[in-house]
């Protein structure tokens, strides 16, 4: 995918104008439905964690068209939904453990991004020895892949995949989609570090306009993957830094009343930007999210 550099809502208000200064930034960037950047240490998947599956199948499809199909029992009930009859995410019920359903959910309702590894347990052992908690060490899943969760040196929890008959997201870069993934960092030279040395990130840094603000890419232009932002002052003090995922969606204003009209939230926003208007948002459930509006010339 080569999707825009989509910043966090306040540090973007700080380089709405980049795009004329640096105008190499957006060099090569386009919007059209495709694979995202299948590049080693890039996104690759994204997975819904929600105590109320039920209600998340009913907010998604009607905010995103999504299609849930019934999840194999083998592997607790995980769904993987699609867009156009394309692996678009992942969902499964917190309402489970090892021993089976559970009354309390198990692990917080949220997206969970998950970056691509041609050999997990090295990644793994590398994340690890690079400062990272390894919260889930590396499961097969069937013969699909592999899966790993670690939390970053800086807090932020994300999956690991290694792909097996199963290669992740099919569809991106459009409505109902994903089209950008960054990592929100209260420590960005730690976290800088990491994602180069322990997952093989091709750092690529934004210049710097005396503003203060940091961010960086994994890749540029078309082989642009993913992206870092400093957020020291942006997170709460007490939370802990965190990946997110940001959709594509036709016309923000509408889709934020929808959100709304749903059960959802506006959590922050919207703000105006180069490669679209932006917000943070919440399901009903309390999962997190952004969503983007795609200039209509790149639909």
């Amino acid at each position: 995918m080569a999707p825009p550099l989509v910043l966090s809502a306040h540090g973007f208000r700080l380089i709405l104008n980049r795009s004329e200064k640096y105008p190499g930034l957006t060099e090569g960037i386009s919007m059209t439905a495709q694979k995202p950047v299948v590049v080693e240490g890039g996104p690759i998947w994204i997975g819904l964690t929600t105590h109320d599956v039920d209600g998340a199948i009913e907010f998604y499809t009607e905010l995103f068209g999504w299609e849930f199909p019934e999840g194999n029992p083998e592997f607790g009930g995980y769904r993987v939904v699609l867009k156009n009859g394309l692996p678009v995410a992942g969902a499964m019920t917190s309402l489970s453990g090892p021993e089976g359903p559970t009354e309390e959910p198990q692990a917080p309702t949220n997206w969970t991004v998950y970056l691509r590894t041609r050999d997990i347990a090295a990644s793994t052992e590398a994340a690890a020895a690079h400062g990272a908690t390894v919260l889930l060490p590396p499961m097969p899943v069937g013969d699909m892949g592999t899966m790993a969760v670690i939390a970053d040196p800086a807090g932020a929890v994300v999956g690991l995949w290694q792909p097996g008959s199963f290669d992740g997201l099919e569809i991106c870069a459009t409505v109902g989609a994903p089209v950008w993934f960054e990592s929100m960092s209260k420590d960005y030279d730690s976290a800088q570090v990491f994602y180069r040395d322990a997952l093989s990130w091709d750092v690529h840094t934004m210049p710097d306009d005396g503003s203060g603000f940091r961010y960086l890419t994994h890749g540029t232009g078309e082989t642009t993957a993913a992206g870092l932002c400093d957020a020291q002052g942006v997170i709460a003090e007490d939370a802990d830094s965190y990946w997110r995922v940001y959709f594509g969606v036709a016309d923000l204003d509408a889709s934020i009343a929808q959100i709304k009209s749903l059960g959802g939230a506006l959590l922050d926003g919207p703000a105006d930007s180069p490669w679209g208007r932006l917000a943070t948002v919440e399901d009903p459930q309390g999962a997190s999210f952004q969503i983007m509006e795609i200039p209509e010339e790149f639909r």
